[in-house]
């Protein structure tokens, strides 16, 4: 009885200790992103069986992907957004690829020395609202094959021109030539991606769970300013009078072409987590 008293204790350890085991990749090179072309901007994250490949992407996105949160619930220095990396990682043998976000942030707190701590906000955003539901917006048709096991290839790239990003599994959004132009999109998805273009946070709230084809016109006044956005979210250092050409209220022709779609961008205020960043390396430990 005793024996099986003392196994029972011995087999709760070891599950809790295997239970608080950290997670990380089984080798990583982190490197600091080469240059590239002027005028354009490429990068992205691939995941193929255990191999984990991120391109040109700063300290901030890394943040993003490894603590699953936006952009704006993030406080960190200016540099994050700016100095940018490269890692090539290996996923250990039985583990999926939807724990990579919990390797890349034992990779942060070793590589990088991240230390932070979590806290509520209350931000100014724009809620995006589907007052009639879905009925002007056109679901998509997902085709077979678009959602291929255990790969995940997500690129983007933008020039003056505009910006494209393959969200994978047939999913897509691009700006420019006048157009706002998005495939297959969740509404969340779409409320992140809103966000990159205008002056506060957007926040999902139309309750819609289908994807979604959304094609908005542009004005060219709305466009440049809309971009201008794009750049100063991604970290781009601008001239202040460059900066200034972006008006503080969304553009007109964004408003128009939401609302012919049953979609609108509402003033709200709403309560969010936040991840404070207390310290970091701006160079990371050797591979």
């Amino acid at each position: 009885m005793q024996m099986v008293r003392l196994a029972a204790i011995g087999f709760a350890f070891s599950t809790c200790i295997f239970a608080q085991q950290r997670l990380e990749f089984e080798v990583a090179s982190v490197k600091p992103a080469g240059p590239i072309p002027v005028g354009t901007m490429a990068f992205g994250i691939h995941i193929d069986g255990a191999q984990v490949t991120c391109n040109f992407f700063s300290l901030r996105d890394y943040i993003r992907l490894a603590y699953r949160v936006k952009d704006y619930q993030i406080v960190a220095p200016e540099w994050m957004a700016s100095q940018r990396f490269d890692v090539v990682a290996k996923i250990p043998a039985g583990v999926p690829s939807a724990k990579v976000p919990e390797m890349m942030k034992a990779l942060l707190e070793d590589r990088f020395q991240l230390k932070s701590h979590t806290d509520k906000k209350e931000f100014a955003v724009y809620g995006l609202t589907a007052p009639k539901g879905a009925g002007k917006l056109k679901e998509s048709v997902v085709e077979a094959g678009e959602t291929p096991n255990g790969t995940v290839n997500v690129s983007a790239g933008g020039s003056e021109k505009g910006t494209n990003v393959n969200l994978g599994n047939g999913s897509s959004f691009s700006f420019g030539s006048g157009k706002l132009d998005a495939k297959k999109v969740t509404m969340t998805t779409l409320a992140d991606l809103l966000a990159r273009f205008v002056d506060k946070p957007v926040v999902d709230m139309t309750g819609l769970t289908g994807n979604y084809d959304v094609l908005i016109n542009i004005s060219p006044e709305d466009f440049q300013a809309m971009q201008i956005r794009a750049a100063i979210v991604a970290g781009v250092q601008l001239p202040p009078q460059v900066q200034q050409m972006a008006a503080t209220s969304i553009g007109d022709s964004l408003h128009i072409g939401m609302e012919a779609l049953g979609l609108k961008l509402e003033q709200k205020k709403a309560p969010l987590d936040t991840l404070i960043v207390d310290a970091a390396e701006k160079t990371p430990s050797a591979n």
